[in-house]
C-alpha cells in the first residue's frame, strides 16, 4: 500500500480568486512506513502572497522570485504521486488549490492521477469529536513533537501530519505487516512434530469490543474495504 501524505503553502486562501500554491510537499509511506522518498518543491507564484498568509509560512516574494512555476514542475509532480493514495488534512482546501494549477497548465483533476483522498480533519473529527483537530492540537493529542514548527511549512507538516496519520490509525498495522516464512528446520521440535500443547485464552467482552471498535476505525478509513468487516458480516 503506497501512500503521499500531501501538505502546501499558498499565496492567500481562495484559488477561485487567483491564489496560487508556494509550496508543496509529499512524503511517502509504503504500508504505513516511512520510504524516505519525499517530494519538496518552491514555485514563483508571480503575486504577492496577502499579509495574514505571509505571517503564517514566511515565504516571501523575494525567496520565490527564482522558483519555478508549477506548470514547469507539474509532471515530475505527478510522477511522484500517480497510482498512490493521498492523505491530507482539509483535503478540500489543498485540492482546489491543486485542480486550480492543474488547470493553469492544462492537465486533468488530482483525482484523476491518484487512487483516492484520506482527509485527516475529517477522520480526526469523527474520533474525536467535539475537541480541537487542527494540525497542532493532534501533535499535542499522540504526543508527536511538533516543537520545529515555528512556520507553517509543507515538508514539516506532511511529516508531522504523517505522524499523527499512523498513530490515528494504527489499528490498520495489523494488516500491512511483512509476513516472514518460518522454516521447519528452525522450528521448535515438539511444534514440528505436533507435540507442543497449547492454551487457548479467549478474549473478553471488552477485547471484542475494542476490536470491533479499530474494525470501524479501519473501514471507515478504508473507504468499506476492510476485509474483516465483510467476513464478519458475510
Amino acid at each position: 500500500m503506497r501512500q503521499i501524505v500531501l501538505d502546501t503553502e499558498t499565496t492567500g486562501l481562495e484559488p477561485e480568486l487567483g491564489h496560487r500554491i508556494i509550496e508543496i510537499a509529499g512524503v511517502e509511506l509504503v504500508n504505513r512506513r516511512f520510504t524516505g522518498n519525499d517530494f519538496h518543491r518552491y514555485f514563483n507564484p508571480g503575486r504577492e502572497s496577502e499579509a495574514g498568509a505571509l505571517e503564517v509560512h514566511g515565504l516571501t516574494a523575494e525567496f520565490l522570485s527564482d522558483k519555478p512555476k508549477f506548470r514547469d514542475v507539474a509532471a515530475e509532480f505527478l510522477d511522484f504521486m500517480g497510482g498512490a493514495e493521498l492523505v491530507i488534512h482539509n483535503s478540500a482546501f489543498d485540492v482546489a488549490f491543486l485542480n486550480r494549477e492543474l488547470d493553469l497548465a492544462e492537465l486533468k483533476p488530482v483525482t484523476e492521477y491518484c487512487l483516492g483522498i484520506v482527509d485527516t480533519l475529517r477522520l480526526a473529527k469523527d474520533l474525536h469529536p467535539g475537541k480541537r483537530n487542527g494540525l497542532d492540537a493532534l501533535c499535542e493529542r499522540y504526543q508527536i513533537d511538533n516543537s520545529a514548527r515555528t512556520l507553517h511549512g509543507a515538508l514539516l507538516d506532511a511529516r508531522l501530519l504523517a505522524e499523527v496519520y499512523l498513530s490515528m490509525t494504527r489499528g490498520q498495522e495489523s494488516l500491512v505487516m511483512e509476513s516472514e516464512p518460518i522454516l521447519a528446520s528452525a522450528a521448535a521440535p515438539e511444534a514440528a512434530h505436533g507435540k507442543l500443547d497449547l492454551v487457548v485464552i479467549r478474549a473478553t467482552s471488552d477485547e471484542l469490543a475494542e476490536h470491533a471498535r479499530i474494525l470501524r476505525d479501519i473501514d471507515n478509513v478504508s473507504k468499506g474495504a476492510c476485509l474483516w468487516r465483510k467476513l464478519e458480516q458475510a
